[in-house]
């Protein structure tokens, strides 16, 4: 019987399709149970609504499937350190922040990520690219989570990105120097968990990236009405994988 367990990287074209998109039905069992044990501590803390928890239990197991544990440890960073950031310092930011997250959120952070896991699944010689992506995408996502979040808490002088004019905290393409290092912080954590090479550095800089892109969108787009914060967040997703792929 061929070895059904794999890493990314690996060599796969021994393998059959089904070991391709099911590493193995050990490893399945664990990340679905994992995955669906914290699904319904969401539901029922009303972190995530009923469809928010099934989308973050399909991009979960895609990543997985995708990027392997390596992967799915990224993921789970970028959860439970994005949690941790809303809480802390709560009534300084307003009620808005304590509100249950829907799909469309779930997918707008996580989605980019999903889709180079199915690549990484089809284009199987190309998979330690998909997963550098994968990497750059889940960077940008933490490091746009913790500036937004904790820049409000820590933040000391809030400019406009484009104008740097000094503005009020919580609108849309607003920074602070503090809220910024925090983000670049947080890109750093989740290349540091991928680690391969050169790409400490590469991920970093994606996830930096991705944030600046999500704050420019902010003050322009976003302001405007032209573009949702949903759309902005996917589109920060989107550079940092495009710029991981660009700086590979």
């Amino acid at each position: 019987m061929p070895d059904l367990s794999w890493s990314p990287g690996s060599d796969k074209n021994a393998l059959p399709l089904c070991a391709m998109l099911f590493p193995s039905l050990f490893n399945n069992i664990i990340i679905l149970t994992a995955l669906t044990i914290v699904a319904l501590l969401c539901i029922l803390s009303k972190k995530l609504t009923p469809a928010a928890a099934l989308a973050a239990i399909v991009v979960g197991w895609l990543i997985f499937a995708g990027a392997g544990y390596v992967g799915e440890l990224q993921l789970f960073t970028f959860f439970v350190l994005s949690v941790l950031a809303t809480r802390h310092g709560r009534a300084l930011k307003g009620k808005a922040h304590g509100e249950q997250r829907d799909a469309f959120q779930v997918f707008a952070n996580g989605g980019v990520a999903a889709i180079l896991a199915v690549f990484a699944m089809i284009d199987y010689n190309h998979t330690e690219l998909y997963t550098l992506m994968i990497a750059g995408s889940l960077a940008a996502a933490l490091a746009d989570t913790l500036s937004s979040e904790l820049g409000m808490v820590y933040g000391k002088r809030t400019f406009n990105i484009l104008t740097f004019k000094k503005e009020e905290k919580g609108l849309d393409g607003v920074i602070s120097i503090e809220g910024t290092l925090i983000g670049a912080a947080g890109a750093f954590i989740i290349a540091m968990i991928y680690m391969w090479n050169r790409s400490l550095w590469i991920i970093t800089v994606a996830g930096v990236g991705g944030n600046i892109i999500d704050s420019i969108l902010g003050a322009t787009l976003e302001r405007k009405g032209i573009m949702g914060n949903n759309a902005v967040n996917f589109l920060n997703t989107l550079t940092g994988a495009l710029m991981a792929l660009l700086l590979y």
